[in-house]
């Protein structure tokens, strides 16, 4: 019992860098070749949306609401991406026995 309390806590320690880790990290996402770029913490919040004037057709908003949407995607998946590699080691490291 002794082991597994000990384990959770450095299990707990490593959870807490991890999301500091993720709280400090800016992401990007990018789309129609970086004509639309959007920036994401590693925690998921969204921080900003910039977009080249050259996206901005009135005859074609459409176009960009695709761009700003595949952007968005893309920044999410690397925040995706990078909770996975900070924090799998975290939670990966606990074994019970018996499980």
């Amino acid at each position: 019992m002794q082991q597994i309390m000990k384990q959770a806590q450095k299990m707990q320690q490593q959870v807490a860098e991890a999301q500091a880790e993720l709280a400090a990290a800016e992401l990007t996402g990018t789309a129609g070749g970086g004509l639309v770029t959007v920036t994401v913490t590693g925690l998921g919040e969204y921080k900003s949306v910039k977009i080249d004037p050259k996206a901005v057709d009135p005859e074609d908003v459409e176009t960009l609401e695709d761009l700003v949407l595949a952007a968005i995607h893309n920044a999410a998946e690397a925040q995706r991406a990078l909770t996975e590699e900070k924090m799998g080691p975290a939670t990966g490291s606990l074994t019970l026995p018996g499980f």
